[in-house]
């Protein structure tokens, strides 16, 4: 009967330390990876659009270039 109360109360706290370290530790840290998260994709977001800009700059002034110069025929 001892050794059954001592197992209870083992089990008692190990469960109780486990949660305690679940809602102490590991809850703040899921809540900091998140909003890590949320403002990487905020970021990458505005470097797709930087990139896509530059495209459609790089685009615009190649075709007024060739609209500028003079075809050749051979």
């Amino acid at each position: 009967m001892f050794l059954t109360r001592l197992i209870s109360f083992t089990n008692f706290f190990v469960a109780t330390s486990a949660l305690g370290f679940q809602v102490g530790v590991l809850y703040p840290w899921h809540k900091q990876l998140d909003d890590d998260f949320e403002s990487l994709k905020k970021e990458h977001l505005r470097v797709l659009k930087a990139i896509d800009n530059l495209n459609l700059h790089i685009a615009s002034s190649d075709v007024a270039e060739t609209q500028k110069t003079p075809q050749r025929s051979s």
